[in-house]
């Protein structure tokens, strides 16, 4: 309540790209003072039920509640986020190359629809960066990295770019998440169709299974996909033996928004994320469900605010959920008032 009183109204007076530097910065520096890991902790995160355990695609999660892709791009803030109760926590979009994203403003706030429309465009430091962070991280929360290609490569050569991000990666995260879901890389949606998309997930599952320790590898798809599509992809993972899903991306769709429509064409190009999402999220993790069956993870995002939130997405048939733009409006304590409210049952 403090934050959305407070805090909420002061950074949301900030362009929104530069209000998620600010607010980061302070939390890495409460996070680096005497004391500050602890204050954290006792603040925003709380001890979870052990009945919320998760097992999926081999790894043991305290909790269901993580924080999704996008948020933190380059591994900067693992530790400070970790501080604040989240299950896991997955870095990216990384690419292989460093690449500053699209020009800004690229990031928009929509508070009437609780949403965002963001176009960042993969801007990142590049795959060796973000490892290099990532063997300081300090925490043992469960790291996901989530990879893509850079803007500048075809998609021809796309399968190349992928590995490489793999590799460079591979030692320092838990998970791996590819993804072809972005509206905000020209082409890159082509990649989720069934010839190419079976080659990139055959080209990487090749790589893993040459190192000591293969990894998870996780699909995220776009929320904009047919019932056809959606058919197409779920006997794919399934041939290829991909280890689980994350469904769903940012949505291109403007339905039903109560954002004025000047506002929104001011906005332009970009993925839609937030409430505007969740129902659709929730019909595609159910429709894959019913696909891939009741072994295949699926980790849901998309709309998540509250316990109930949590609820309608592992009633669809998640097993795991992450937030992103719900963490933006909802504020720093948002796992622990999931977790106190999932614990009442």
């Amino acid at each position: 309540m403090l934050y959305q009183k407070l805090a909420r109204p002061l950074f949301f007076h900030l362009e929104p790209e530069a209000a998620h530097y600010a607010a980061m910065d302070l939390l890495s520096a409460a996070w680096s003072l005497p004391g500050g890991r602890g204050t954290l902790k006792g603040l925003f995160s709380v001890e979870p039920d052990p009945e919320l355990a998760v097992r999926a695609f081999g790894l043991d999660f305290p909790h269901p509640v993580g924080l999704a892709a996008g948020f933190d791009k380059d591994a900067r803030w693992v530790d400070p986020l970790a501080s604040l109760g989240f299950s896991f926590i997955e870095i990216g979009t990384v690419t292989p190359r460093p690449q500053p994203g699209n020009p800004k403003p690229r990031l928009f706030r929509l508070p009437k629809d609780q949403a965002l429309i963001n176009r960042m465009g993969f801007n990142n430091l590049g795959a060796e960066a973000a490892a290099a962070r990532l063997r300081h991280k300090k925490s043992n929360v469960i790291v996901g990295g989530n990879i893509g290609k850079n803007k500048d490569t075809s998609n021809e050569q796309a399968i190349e770019d992928y590995r490489k991000a793999f590799r460079a990666l591979h030692q320092q995260v838990d998970y791996f998440v590819v993804n072809v879901s972005s509206p905000n890389t020209p082409g890159l949606r082509e990649l989720q169709d069934r010839e190419p998309l079976t080659a990139l997930l055959n080209a990487l599952h090749r790589d893993n299974r040459e190192q000591a320790k293969p990894k998870p590898i996780l699909l995220k798809i776009a929320p904009d996909l047919t019932e056809h599509q959606l058919d197409d992809i779920a006997e794919l993972v399934t041939e290829t033996r991909t280890n689980g899903m994350v469904s769903t991306n940012t949505t291109i769709s403007r339905d039903g928004l109560q954002t004025d429509s000047a506002e929104l064409k001011a906005c332009g190009a970009g993925g839609l994320s937030g409430e505007p999402v969740r129902q659709r999220a929730n019909e595609v993790i159910r429709y894959l469900r019913c696909k891939v069956g009741p072994d295949l993870p699926i980790i849901g995002v998309g709309g998540i605010r509250t316990a109930d939130h949590v609820r309608e997405k592992m009633e669809a048939g998640a097993n795991l959920v992450q937030v992103y733009t719900g963490f933006i409006y909802e504020g720093p304590a948002i796992v622990r008032s999931i977790l106190k409210d999932l614990s009442r049952g």
